[in-house]
């Protein structure tokens, strides 16, 4: 039986409520999540509402965001002397400053591909006499694993070279940018672990309506019916229209695992540049689990797109993917130019994949 959430009739009158409430009013949406844009172009949302309504990608794919220059360095730090990296497969192809880690590999790097920062420990479990470095990238929705394996303890010589990022201060960045944004649809995954109150605050600094949505058309339908709602009415509320996934406060336990392992501190955002207190680093307690300290890598990893890659303005919804000069000609998935043809989660992979916008 098909759900609910895909029901084709449902999804159709939402579609003509938001008609009714929109009236012709331009209202910009921007989410921050790889998932909701698959759903967003699979499902030909665009097309069902009215051309004044525009909804665009912001920065939500983690891998897309990752520094060239950190890439560069794990890269180099593959080809010491006994280090294993381990890392996401969607990461081994993004093409950092000067490299990649699949480049690494193809010039004799230890570089292999896990699913989770446990596959990498037991890894250095099973071969104590190898340092074995786990590349850990990724929002508030994977950086809990990470935490909980660090604080309950892990082998000597495993260690994390830690790249997360939070995504409240990213929103904070795009609102205090210059860019015209009405609302955002807030991203479910990161939602589960970090609730509704970081977005309230949000919205009742700025003034802007924050929904909560989760991946079926029906759910982001929903969301941006919300939203043109609130603009129409003049309202600014943080709603949660995932509560069969979200609960107010989040997953407490994984945010509390988080505050033991990481500190908070300034990030490198690729493409966009620094945002304050938006990465997690590793505590000073857990310096000989941190590879960056570990094996003294240099630090202020610089970042620089490829010449004539637009992702920086597709990551800042400034740029549609087919806008950018290099995008199905010199950029395609089989031979990615910039980060965000490459993961599934990148906006120039999914809509190169579905032929949209």
């Amino acid at each position: 039986m098909q759900s609910e959430f895909r029901d084709r009739v449902l999804v159709a009158k939402v579609a003509a409520e938001i008609r009714e409430w929109s009236r012709g009013a331009e209202v910009r949406i921007m989410h921050v999540c790889g998932t909701h844009e698959w759903t967003i172009t699979h499902a030909g949302i665009r097309e069902m509402i009215p051309e004044s309504i525009k909804v665009v990608a912001g920065p939500g794919c983690p891998v897309c965001v990752t520094p060239g220059g950190e890439i560069d360095a794990v890269s180099e730090l593959s080809l010491r002397k006994g280090v294993t990296v381990t890392t996401f497969g969607d990461l081994l192809r993004v093409p950092g400053n000067t490299t990649s880690l699949s480049e690494a590999k193809a010039s004799g790097g230890d570089v292999k591909v896990v699913y989770s920062v446990a596959d990498s420990i037991k890894m250095a479990k099973e071969n104590p006499r190898r340092n074995i470095v786990h590349f850990s990238i990724g929002f508030e929705t994977t950086a809990p694993m990470t935490a909980i394996e660090i604080v309950r303890g892990v082998p000597p010589n495993f260690s994390v070279f830690a790249s997360h990022k939070l995504i409240p201060p990213a929103m904070e960045f795009l609102l205090t940018s210059g860019a015209k944004l009405d609302g955002f649809i807030c991203p479910g995954h990161v939602s589960t672990i970090i609730g509704v109150k970081p977005y309230r605050a949000l919205a009742d600094k700025y003034g802007k309506p924050m929904v909560i949505s989760g991946f079926e058309p029906l759910d982001v339908m929903l969301g941006i019916l919300n939203i043109v709602r609130q603009v129409a009415e003049g309202t600014h509320r943080a709603d949660n229209e995932y509560k069969r996934a979200v609960r107010d406060s989040g997953n407490e336990a994984a945010v509390e695992a988080m505050d033991r392992a990481f500190e908070v501190r300034d990030a490198h955002w690729r493409g966009i540049g620094i945002i304050k207190s938006s990465g997690m680093g590793l505590r000073s307690q857990y310096g000989g689990h941190d590879a960056a300290v570990k094996f003294r890598m240099k630090g202020a990893y610089q970042d620089r797109m490829p010449k004539g890659c637009g992702c920086g303005e597709v990551l800042l919804g400034n740029m549609a993917p087919k806008e950018c000069p290099l995008f199905g000609i010199e950029c395609k998935p089989e031979h990615p130019v910039g980060p965000c043809m490459v993961s599934a989660e990148g906006t120039c992979a999914i809509v190169y994949k579905f032929k949209r916008i």
